[in-house]
Protein backbone atom coordinates (compact mmCIF):
# COMPACT_ATOMS: atom_id res chain seq x y z
CA UNK A 1 0.00 0.00 0.00
CA UNK A 2 1.31 3.73 -0.64
CA UNK A 3 1.94 5.77 1.95
CA UNK A 4 3.44 9.18 3.24
CA UNK A 5 3.64 11.60 6.08
CA UNK A 6 1.79 14.96 4.71
CA UNK A 7 2.87 18.42 5.71
CA UNK A 8 0.79 18.75 8.77
CA UNK A 9 1.63 14.98 9.96
CA UNK A 10 5.44 15.83 10.20
CA UNK A 11 6.86 16.54 13.35
CA UNK A 12 9.97 17.80 14.26
CA UNK A 13 12.34 14.85 14.98
CA UNK A 14 10.50 12.38 13.02
CA UNK A 15 12.94 10.19 11.74
CA UNK A 16 13.11 7.58 9.02
CA UNK A 17 15.94 4.92 8.41
CA UNK A 18 17.31 2.33 5.99
CA UNK A 19 20.14 -0.03 5.62
CA UNK A 20 21.98 -1.14 1.82
CA UNK A 21 24.76 -2.77 0.93
CA UNK A 22 26.72 -2.34 -2.11
CA UNK A 23 26.90 -4.65 -4.49
CA UNK A 24 28.22 -4.94 -7.81
CA UNK A 25 25.25 -4.93 -9.47
CA UNK A 26 24.50 -1.32 -7.93
CA UNK A 27 27.84 -0.47 -9.47
CA UNK A 28 27.12 -1.24 -12.69
CA UNK A 29 23.58 -0.31 -12.48
CA UNK A 30 24.56 3.39 -11.22
CA UNK A 31 27.09 3.64 -13.36
CA UNK A 32 25.28 2.65 -16.54
CA UNK A 33 21.90 4.61 -15.53
CA UNK A 34 24.26 7.89 -14.72
CA UNK A 35 27.17 7.62 -17.12
CA UNK A 36 29.86 7.74 -15.01
CA UNK A 37 32.09 4.85 -15.96
CA UNK A 38 35.00 5.71 -13.62
CA UNK A 39 37.73 2.87 -13.72
CA UNK A 40 38.14 2.99 -10.38
CA UNK A 41 34.49 1.73 -9.61
CA UNK A 42 34.76 -1.23 -11.72
CA UNK A 43 38.74 -2.66 -11.88
CA UNK A 44 40.23 -3.93 -8.67
CA UNK A 45 43.67 -2.86 -10.35
CA UNK A 46 42.75 1.01 -11.51
CA UNK A 47 41.59 1.03 -7.17
CA UNK A 48 44.66 -0.34 -6.19
CA UNK A 49 46.55 2.09 -9.33
CA UNK A 50 45.13 5.38 -8.55
CA UNK A 51 43.28 5.25 -4.97
CA UNK A 52 45.95 2.77 -3.21
CA UNK A 53 42.52 0.81 -2.20
CA UNK A 54 42.07 -3.11 -2.60
CA UNK A 55 38.63 -3.35 -3.47
CA UNK A 56 36.07 -1.24 -5.85
CA UNK A 57 34.65 1.92 -5.11
CA UNK A 58 31.14 2.56 -4.83
CA UNK A 59 30.25 6.08 -6.77
CA UNK A 60 29.75 8.71 -4.01
CA UNK A 61 26.51 9.83 -5.43
CA UNK A 62 25.22 6.23 -5.30
CA UNK A 63 24.79 7.33 -1.29
CA UNK A 64 23.16 10.25 -2.39
CA UNK A 65 20.84 8.96 -4.47
CA UNK A 66 19.75 6.66 -1.02
CA UNK A 67 19.26 9.81 0.80
CA UNK A 68 16.61 10.50 -1.84
CA UNK A 69 15.12 7.39 -2.06
CA UNK A 70 14.47 7.50 1.39
CA UNK A 71 13.16 10.76 1.61
CA UNK A 72 10.94 9.73 -1.86
CA UNK A 73 9.50 6.44 -0.49
CA UNK A 74 9.49 6.66 3.39
CA UNK A 75 9.29 10.40 4.85
CA UNK A 76 7.77 12.34 3.57
CA UNK A 77 7.32 9.78 1.22
CA UNK A 78 5.05 10.30 -2.73
CA UNK A 79 4.42 13.60 -3.28
CA UNK A 80 7.87 14.92 -2.01
CA UNK A 81 9.93 17.45 -4.45
CA UNK A 82 13.02 18.43 -3.86
CA UNK A 83 13.63 21.98 -3.01
CA UNK A 84 17.75 21.66 -2.65
CA UNK A 85 19.93 19.20 -1.46
CA UNK A 86 23.48 19.88 0.67
CA UNK A 87 26.32 17.17 0.88
CA UNK A 88 29.54 16.52 2.37
CA UNK A 89 31.35 13.32 1.79
CA UNK A 90 33.66 12.20 3.93
CA UNK A 91 34.48 8.42 3.57
CA UNK A 92 34.59 6.30 0.21
CA UNK A 93 31.96 3.29 0.11
CA UNK A 94 33.75 -0.18 -0.76
CA UNK A 95 32.15 -2.57 -2.66
CA UNK A 96 29.79 -4.61 0.22
CA UNK A 97 30.20 -1.99 2.59
CA UNK A 98 26.75 -1.49 4.21
CA UNK A 99 25.53 2.19 4.89
CA UNK A 100 22.88 3.23 7.65
CA UNK A 101 20.65 5.79 5.72
CA UNK A 102 19.02 8.38 8.10
CA UNK A 103 16.98 11.30 7.53
CA UNK A 104 15.63 13.32 10.46
CA UNK A 105 13.11 16.55 10.37
CA UNK A 106 14.96 19.71 11.61
CA UNK A 107 12.24 22.85 10.67
CA UNK A 108 9.27 23.20 8.85
CA UNK A 109 7.74 25.89 6.87
CA UNK A 110 4.42 26.52 7.05
CA UNK A 111 4.56 29.54 4.50
CA UNK A 112 5.93 27.73 1.38
CA UNK A 113 5.07 23.88 3.08
CA UNK A 114 8.47 22.69 3.24
CA UNK A 115 10.95 20.66 5.49
CA UNK A 116 14.36 20.73 6.15
CA UNK A 117 16.18 17.40 6.71
CA UNK A 118 19.09 16.26 8.18
CA UNK A 119 20.68 13.89 6.47
CA UNK A 120 23.60 11.35 7.00
CA UNK A 121 25.02 8.09 6.15
CA UNK A 122 27.27 5.95 8.20
CA UNK A 123 28.71 2.60 7.26
CA UNK A 124 28.85 -0.35 9.14
CA UNK A 125 32.19 0.52 11.07
CA UNK A 126 30.00 3.64 12.01
CA UNK A 127 32.03 6.47 9.88
CA UNK A 128 30.37 8.95 8.67
CA UNK A 129 29.93 8.49 5.06
CA UNK A 130 27.73 11.43 3.45
CA UNK A 131 26.35 14.04 5.78
CA UNK A 132 23.81 17.14 4.39
CA UNK A 133 20.84 18.97 4.38
CA UNK A 134 17.82 18.67 2.42
CA UNK A 135 14.77 21.53 1.66
CA UNK A 136 11.57 19.48 0.23
CA UNK A 137 8.18 20.25 -0.81
CA UNK A 138 6.42 18.00 1.49
CA UNK A 139 2.98 16.46 -0.11
CA UNK A 140 -0.19 17.95 0.63
CA UNK A 141 -2.72 15.09 0.09
CA UNK A 142 -2.02 11.16 1.09
CA UNK A 143 -2.80 8.90 -2.06
CA UNK A 144 -6.07 7.21 -2.46
CA UNK A 145 -5.85 4.83 -4.85
CA UNK A 146 -4.29 1.90 -2.75
CA UNK A 147 -5.40 -0.65 -5.04
CA UNK A 148 -3.35 0.39 -8.16
CA UNK A 149 -1.62 -2.53 -9.70
CA UNK A 150 1.46 0.02 -9.90
CA UNK A 151 1.56 0.21 -6.32
CA UNK A 152 3.83 -2.86 -6.49
CA UNK A 153 6.23 -1.85 -9.32
CA UNK A 154 9.04 -1.30 -8.31
CA UNK A 155 13.07 -2.25 -8.34
CA UNK A 156 13.38 -4.82 -5.64
CA UNK A 157 16.72 -4.73 -3.96
CA UNK A 158 17.80 -8.33 -3.95
CA UNK A 159 17.49 -9.66 -0.37
CA UNK A 160 15.66 -13.34 -0.87
CA UNK A 161 19.43 -15.07 -0.80
CA UNK A 162 20.00 -12.81 2.48
CA UNK A 163 17.04 -13.56 4.05
CA UNK A 164 17.43 -17.63 3.38
CA UNK A 165 20.76 -17.34 4.81
CA UNK A 166 19.31 -15.69 7.75
CA UNK A 167 16.51 -18.23 8.01
CA UNK A 168 19.01 -20.71 8.85
CA UNK A 169 21.99 -18.94 11.04
CA UNK A 170 20.21 -20.51 13.84
CA UNK A 171 20.71 -23.97 13.15
CA UNK A 172 23.40 -26.82 13.65
CA UNK A 173 24.67 -27.12 10.53
CA UNK A 174 23.93 -30.23 8.71
CA UNK A 175 26.45 -32.78 7.75
CA UNK A 176 26.55 -33.00 3.68
CA UNK A 177 29.06 -34.91 1.54
CA UNK A 178 30.59 -32.85 -1.14
CA UNK A 179 31.30 -34.84 -4.32
CA UNK A 180 34.56 -34.27 -5.84
CA UNK A 181 35.41 -30.56 -4.62
CA UNK A 182 38.77 -30.76 -7.13
CA UNK A 183 38.34 -27.01 -8.67
CA UNK A 184 38.28 -23.66 -7.09
CA UNK A 185 34.95 -23.24 -7.03
CA UNK A 186 33.73 -26.45 -5.47
CA UNK A 187 36.30 -26.11 -2.93
CA UNK A 188 35.64 -22.46 -1.65
CA UNK A 189 32.11 -23.15 -1.93
CA UNK A 190 31.92 -25.83 0.51
CA UNK A 191 34.48 -23.58 2.68
CA UNK A 192 32.67 -20.80 2.74
CA UNK A 193 28.98 -22.63 3.84
CA UNK A 194 31.18 -24.52 6.14
CA UNK A 195 32.42 -21.04 7.58
CA UNK A 196 28.95 -19.66 7.56
CA UNK A 197 27.89 -22.15 9.93
CA UNK A 198 25.34 -23.59 7.11
CA UNK A 199 26.84 -27.14 6.63
CA UNK A 200 29.43 -29.13 8.01
CA UNK A 201 31.13 -30.34 5.02
CA UNK A 202 32.88 -34.09 4.50
CA UNK A 203 34.94 -33.79 1.30
CA UNK A 204 34.82 -36.75 -0.85
CA UNK A 205 37.46 -37.19 -3.61
CA UNK A 206 41.12 -37.60 -4.42
CA UNK A 207 42.87 -36.85 -0.94
CA UNK A 208 46.09 -35.80 -1.84
CA UNK A 209 44.52 -33.31 -5.07
CA UNK A 210 41.79 -31.52 -2.75
CA UNK A 211 44.49 -30.98 -0.07
CA UNK A 212 47.04 -29.51 -2.84
CA UNK A 213 44.33 -27.35 -4.43
CA UNK A 214 43.63 -26.21 -0.66
CA UNK A 215 47.04 -25.31 0.04
CA UNK A 216 47.46 -23.33 -3.63
CA UNK A 217 44.15 -21.70 -2.28
CA UNK A 218 45.27 -21.23 1.09
CA UNK A 219 42.27 -22.80 2.25
CA UNK A 220 41.96 -23.94 5.72
CA UNK A 221 40.39 -27.54 5.57
CA UNK A 222 41.77 -29.00 8.59
CA UNK A 223 38.63 -28.96 10.34
CA UNK A 224 36.68 -30.84 8.31
CA UNK A 225 36.85 -34.36 7.45
CA UNK A 226 38.22 -35.84 3.97
CA UNK A 227 36.97 -39.15 2.57
CA UNK A 228 39.75 -40.38 -0.14
CA UNK A 229 38.20 -41.27 -3.68
CA UNK A 230 40.22 -42.85 -6.62
CA UNK A 231 37.98 -40.44 -9.33
CA UNK A 232 35.11 -38.17 -9.70
CA UNK A 233 33.17 -42.11 -10.12
CA UNK A 234 34.36 -43.54 -6.98
CA UNK A 235 33.33 -39.81 -5.69
CA UNK A 236 30.06 -40.00 -6.67
CA UNK A 237 29.25 -43.45 -5.25
CA UNK A 238 31.28 -42.97 -1.90
CA UNK A 239 29.70 -39.70 -1.32
CA UNK A 240 26.05 -41.14 -1.79
CA UNK A 241 27.08 -44.30 0.74
CA UNK A 242 27.40 -41.67 3.17
CA UNK A 243 23.68 -40.10 2.49
CA UNK A 244 22.48 -43.52 2.68
CA UNK A 245 23.56 -44.19 6.01
CA UNK A 246 22.85 -41.11 7.17
CA UNK A 247 26.26 -39.81 8.16
CA UNK A 248 25.34 -36.89 5.70
CA UNK A 249 21.98 -35.29 5.29
CA UNK A 250 22.88 -33.54 2.01
CA UNK A 251 24.69 -34.15 -1.43
CA UNK A 252 26.80 -31.73 -2.79
CA UNK A 253 28.14 -31.46 -6.61
CA UNK A 254 31.66 -30.75 -7.04
CA UNK A 255 33.95 -30.84 -9.75
CA UNK A 256 31.74 -33.07 -11.59
CA UNK A 257 29.51 -33.37 -14.69
CA UNK A 258 25.96 -33.56 -13.18
CA UNK A 259 25.32 -36.65 -15.18
CA UNK A 260 27.67 -38.86 -12.93
CA UNK A 261 26.90 -37.57 -9.90
CA UNK A 262 23.05 -38.17 -10.75
CA UNK A 263 24.31 -41.86 -12.17
CA UNK A 264 25.11 -42.60 -8.66
CA UNK A 265 21.82 -41.29 -7.24
CA UNK A 266 19.46 -43.38 -9.77
CA UNK A 267 19.82 -47.02 -8.61
CA UNK A 268 16.90 -48.27 -6.61
CA UNK A 269 19.66 -50.56 -4.81
CA UNK A 270 22.80 -48.84 -4.46
CA UNK A 271 21.11 -44.67 -4.70
CA UNK A 272 18.86 -41.83 -3.27
CA UNK A 273 16.11 -43.36 -5.41
CA UNK A 274 12.35 -42.48 -3.46
CA UNK A 275 9.00 -43.41 -4.38
CA UNK A 276 8.70 -39.79 -5.89
CA UNK A 277 10.13 -38.59 -9.13
CA UNK A 278 13.89 -36.68 -8.81
CA UNK A 279 13.05 -33.00 -10.36
CA UNK A 280 15.23 -29.55 -10.05
CA UNK A 281 14.71 -26.62 -8.21
CA UNK A 282 15.86 -22.95 -9.75
CA UNK A 283 15.13 -20.24 -6.47
CA UNK A 284 16.11 -17.37 -8.03
CA UNK A 285 16.80 -14.18 -6.22
CA UNK A 286 15.03 -11.50 -9.11
CA UNK A 287 15.77 -7.55 -8.45
CA UNK A 288 12.74 -6.83 -10.47
CA UNK A 289 10.36 -9.41 -8.28
CA UNK A 290 9.80 -9.03 -4.61
CA UNK A 291 9.78 -12.73 -3.80
CA UNK A 292 11.76 -15.67 -4.03
CA UNK A 293 10.64 -17.34 -7.29
CA UNK A 294 11.05 -21.38 -7.96
CA UNK A 295 11.49 -22.51 -11.19
CA UNK A 296 11.11 -26.66 -11.97
CA UNK A 297 11.71 -28.15 -14.16
CA UNK A 298 15.00 -26.96 -15.77
CA UNK A 299 17.59 -29.21 -15.18
CA UNK A 300 16.19 -33.07 -14.93
CA UNK A 301 12.90 -33.94 -16.25
CA UNK A 302 13.10 -33.00 -20.12
CA UNK A 303 9.56 -33.78 -21.22
CA UNK A 304 7.27 -34.44 -18.52
CA UNK A 305 4.73 -36.36 -18.55
CA UNK A 306 1.28 -35.06 -16.34
CA UNK A 307 2.11 -38.17 -13.63
CA UNK A 308 5.88 -36.45 -13.20
CA UNK A 309 4.68 -33.01 -13.32
CA UNK A 310 2.23 -34.32 -10.19
CA UNK A 311 5.88 -35.32 -8.68
CA UNK A 312 7.19 -32.27 -9.90
CA UNK A 313 4.84 -29.65 -8.48
CA UNK A 314 5.14 -31.97 -4.68
CA UNK A 315 8.53 -31.52 -4.39
CA UNK A 316 8.49 -27.89 -5.23
CA UNK A 317 5.69 -26.85 -2.89
CA UNK A 318 7.41 -29.11 0.02
CA UNK A 319 10.29 -27.06 -0.53
CA UNK A 320 8.70 -24.11 0.10
CA UNK A 321 6.93 -25.22 3.07
CA UNK A 322 10.80 -25.94 4.02
CA UNK A 323 10.90 -22.35 3.39
CA UNK A 324 8.25 -20.71 5.34
CA UNK A 325 5.73 -20.17 2.62
CA UNK A 326 2.80 -22.07 3.86
CA UNK A 327 0.84 -21.86 1.00
CA UNK A 328 3.06 -20.91 -2.03
CA UNK A 329 1.16 -20.01 -5.45
CA UNK A 330 1.86 -21.84 -7.80
CA UNK A 331 1.66 -21.14 -11.77
CA UNK A 332 1.14 -23.46 -14.54
CA UNK A 333 3.23 -22.00 -17.21
CA UNK A 334 2.20 -22.23 -21.10
CA UNK A 335 2.67 -19.91 -24.09
CA UNK A 336 -1.15 -18.69 -23.36
CA UNK A 337 -3.88 -18.29 -20.37
CA UNK A 338 -6.60 -20.51 -22.23
CA UNK A 339 -7.05 -24.26 -22.74
CA UNK A 340 -5.76 -25.11 -26.20
CA UNK A 341 -6.18 -28.95 -27.46
CA UNK A 342 -3.43 -27.79 -29.52
CA UNK A 343 -1.36 -27.32 -26.74
CA UNK A 344 -0.36 -30.57 -24.78
CA UNK A 345 0.53 -27.95 -22.00
CA UNK A 346 -2.73 -25.83 -21.29
CA UNK A 347 -4.54 -29.32 -21.11
CA UNK A 348 -1.96 -30.81 -18.51
CA UNK A 349 -2.17 -27.18 -16.79
CA UNK A 350 -5.90 -27.28 -16.46
CA UNK A 351 -5.62 -31.33 -15.35
CA UNK A 352 -3.27 -30.20 -12.32
CA UNK A 353 -5.65 -27.33 -11.39
CA UNK A 354 -8.52 -29.99 -10.86
CA UNK A 355 -6.60 -32.34 -9.19
CA UNK A 356 -5.53 -29.77 -6.67
CA UNK A 357 -9.44 -28.83 -6.45
CA UNK A 358 -10.10 -32.82 -5.51
CA UNK A 359 -7.35 -32.58 -3.05
CA UNK A 360 -5.19 -34.53 -5.26
CA UNK A 361 -2.53 -31.81 -4.94
CA UNK A 362 -2.21 -30.15 -1.15
CA UNK A 363 -0.68 -27.57 0.06
CA UNK A 364 -0.53 -25.23 -2.52
CA UNK A 365 -2.96 -22.55 -4.62
CA UNK A 366 -2.99 -23.98 -8.28
CA UNK A 367 -3.46 -21.93 -11.35
CA UNK A 368 -2.99 -22.27 -15.07
CA UNK A 369 -2.30 -22.44 -17.90
CA UNK A 370 -1.01 -18.75 -17.79
CA UNK A 371 1.44 -16.82 -20.01
CA UNK A 372 4.35 -15.82 -18.03
CA UNK A 373 3.64 -12.29 -17.70
CA UNK A 374 0.35 -13.32 -16.62
CA UNK A 375 1.98 -15.00 -13.56
CA UNK A 376 4.32 -12.48 -12.75
CA UNK A 377 2.51 -9.32 -13.01
CA UNK A 378 -0.81 -7.84 -12.09
CA UNK A 379 -0.92 -5.27 -14.29
CA UNK A 380 -0.97 -7.73 -17.15
CA UNK A 381 -3.26 -9.75 -15.52
CA UNK A 382 -5.60 -7.09 -15.10
CA UNK A 383 -5.01 -5.72 -19.10
CA UNK A 384 -6.01 -9.09 -19.80
CA UNK A 385 -9.39 -9.80 -17.26
CA UNK A 386 -7.21 -12.69 -15.68
CA UNK A 387 -8.96 -12.52 -11.98
CA UNK A 388 -6.91 -14.84 -9.92
CA UNK A 389 -4.96 -15.26 -6.74
CA UNK A 390 -1.97 -16.67 -7.90
CA UNK A 391 -1.50 -14.42 -11.42
CA UNK A 392 1.18 -11.52 -10.78
CA UNK A 393 1.98 -12.92 -7.26
CA UNK A 394 3.18 -16.41 -8.53
CA UNK A 395 6.03 -18.33 -6.13
CA UNK A 396 6.39 -21.43 -8.33
CA UNK A 397 6.49 -21.51 -12.18
CA UNK A 398 5.65 -25.00 -13.82
CA UNK A 399 7.49 -25.04 -16.40
CA UNK A 400 6.12 -27.03 -19.57
CA UNK A 401 9.31 -28.69 -20.35
CA UNK A 402 12.86 -28.40 -19.58
CA UNK A 403 13.71 -26.26 -22.17
CA UNK A 404 11.12 -23.74 -21.68
CA UNK A 405 12.60 -23.37 -17.80
CA UNK A 406 15.56 -23.48 -18.43
CA UNK A 407 15.86 -20.88 -20.77
CA UNK A 408 13.22 -18.86 -18.61
CA UNK A 409 16.04 -19.53 -15.21
CA UNK A 410 19.37 -18.30 -17.69
CA UNK A 411 17.16 -15.69 -19.08
CA UNK A 412 16.59 -13.95 -15.95
CA UNK A 413 19.73 -14.53 -14.40
CA UNK A 414 21.93 -12.78 -17.36
CA UNK A 415 19.38 -10.30 -18.66
CA UNK A 416 17.64 -9.72 -15.83
CA UNK A 417 20.40 -9.89 -13.26
CA UNK A 418 18.89 -12.79 -10.65
CA UNK A 419 21.05 -14.67 -8.88
CA UNK A 420 20.17 -18.30 -8.47
CA UNK A 421 20.32 -21.51 -6.20
CA UNK A 422 19.91 -24.76 -7.31
CA UNK A 423 18.25 -27.91 -5.58
CA UNK A 424 17.21 -31.79 -6.74
CA UNK A 425 14.58 -32.86 -4.63
CA UNK A 426 12.86 -36.46 -4.55
CA UNK A 427 16.05 -38.20 -3.18
CA UNK A 428 16.63 -39.32 0.28
CA UNK A 429 18.51 -36.07 1.05
CA UNK A 430 18.27 -32.46 -0.72
CA UNK A 431 21.39 -32.60 -3.57
CA UNK A 432 22.72 -28.86 -4.12
CA UNK A 433 24.17 -28.31 -7.47
CA UNK A 434 26.31 -25.61 -7.85
CA UNK A 435 27.71 -24.10 -11.22
CA UNK A 436 31.50 -22.46 -12.17
CA UNK A 437 29.46 -19.44 -13.26
CA UNK A 438 27.38 -18.93 -9.61
CA UNK A 439 28.57 -16.13 -7.23
CA UNK A 440 29.89 -16.88 -4.03
CA UNK A 441 26.46 -15.89 -2.40
CA UNK A 442 24.60 -18.19 -4.65
CA UNK A 443 26.35 -21.40 -3.74
CA UNK A 444 25.81 -20.10 -0.03
CA UNK A 445 22.11 -19.60 -0.41
CA UNK A 446 22.15 -23.25 -2.25
CA UNK A 447 23.49 -24.77 0.73
CA UNK A 448 20.99 -23.09 2.61
CA UNK A 449 17.82 -23.95 0.82
CA UNK A 450 19.51 -27.71 1.06
CA UNK A 451 19.95 -26.68 4.95
CA UNK A 452 16.06 -25.81 5.59
CA UNK A 453 14.66 -28.29 3.21
CA UNK A 454 16.84 -31.06 5.47
CA UNK A 455 15.77 -29.53 8.89
CA UNK A 456 12.32 -30.26 6.97
CA UNK A 457 12.62 -33.60 6.86
CA UNK A 458 13.53 -34.28 10.15
CA UNK A 459 10.61 -32.18 11.32
CA UNK A 460 8.62 -34.88 9.25
CA UNK A 461 10.28 -38.17 10.50
CA UNK A 462 9.77 -36.87 14.43
CA UNK A 463 6.15 -36.41 13.80
CA UNK A 464 6.14 -39.64 11.53
CA UNK A 465 8.13 -41.64 14.38
CA UNK A 466 5.67 -39.74 17.02
CA UNK A 467 2.54 -40.79 15.14
CA UNK A 468 3.39 -44.66 15.23
CA UNK A 469 5.08 -44.48 18.86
Amino acid sequence: MITNKTFDEIQIGDTARMERMLTKQDIDGFGLLSGDMNPTHFSDEYAQMLLSRHKLVGHSMWGGALISSLLGNDLPGPGTVYQSQHFDFHNAVELDDTLIITVTARSKNAVDGTVVFDCRAVNQRGEDVITGIARVKAPTNKPTDAGSPYATMQLHHKTAFKRLIDYVDDWDPIPVAVCHPCSKEALEGAVDSARANVIDPILVGPEAKIRALAESLKLDISPYRVMDALHSHDAAVKAVALCRSGEAEALMKGSLHTDELMSAVVPSATGLRTERRISHVFVMDVPTYPRPLFITDAAINIYPTLEDKIHILKNAIQLAHALHIPQPKVAILSAVETVNPKIPSTVEAAALCKMADRGQIEGALLDGPLAFDNAISKEAALIKGIHSPVAGEADILLAPDLEAGNMLAKQLAYLGRADSAGIVLGARVPIILTSRADSAEARLASCAVAAAFAHHLRQDQQVKRSLQG
